[in-house]
């Protein structure tokens, strides 16, 4: 259960950070909403499926995929928004991923998951995740371009780690799952060096 306890408290962190306007704030709130009760019933479609096989598990690791990235975007965006130093920021993003890559590679292998395996990836990466936030905090980038790089690394990662653990890591999803991170890091710097 920590994509239920950490989606509201991203959305309610990164609430403070947008603009003083109701407009922008009631579509955060009606977003938060949908991907709240999108939440919930993913959750109850891992539970039944931690016990028997579903044919909706497919639309809940496709729905938990997504929500995990935006938890990630508004957690980071939000330690970014603080402008702490560069290694303050590595370690708390580095604590923030931690949690999102268990949660996220448990969802991958529900019935046959080894819990050493997963712990394990975790660490590693989001430890390497602290260590590109910690890189990206040499660069001026501003906070929501950095958020959105550093989801990039955990978005083509996870999604890798996901499709390994599946044993369903083809070349061709490898080669997907590069580009996103390709085009993801060439628009973060056209944007931060146009």
């Amino acid at each position: 259960m920590i994509l239920p306890a950490l989606y509201p408290a991203s959305v309610g962190l990164f609430y403070f950070l947008l603009p003083v306007n109701i407009f922008s704030r009631s579509i955060l709130l009606s977003l938060f909403g949908v991907g709240m009760y999108a939440l919930l019933l993913t959750e109850n479609i891992y539970a039944v499926a931690a016990n028997r096989t579903i044919q909706l598990v497919r639309a809940a690791h496709a729905v938990g995929f997504l929500l995990t990235i935006i938890t990630a975007v508004f957690l980071i965006g939000t330690v970014l928004g603080l402008r702490l130093s560069f290694w303050a920021n590595g370690i708390m993003v580095a604590v923030i991923l931690w949690p999102l890559f268990i949660k996220g590679l448990w969802s991958a292998t529900i019935q046959k998951s080894d819990p050493s395996k997963i712990w394990l990836y975790s660490a590693v990466l989001s430890i390497v995740g602290g260590e590109i936030t910690m890189f990206i905090g040499f660069l001026p980038m501003t906070p929501l371009v950095a958020a959105i790089l550093v989801s990039g690394y955990f978005y083509v990662t996870l999604g890798l780690m996901q499709q390994d653990l599946q044993e369903r890591l083809f070349s061709k999803t490898i080669q997907e799952y590069v580009w996103v991170g390709i085009i993801v890091f060439l628009a973060a710097l056209l944007v931060t060096y146009r």
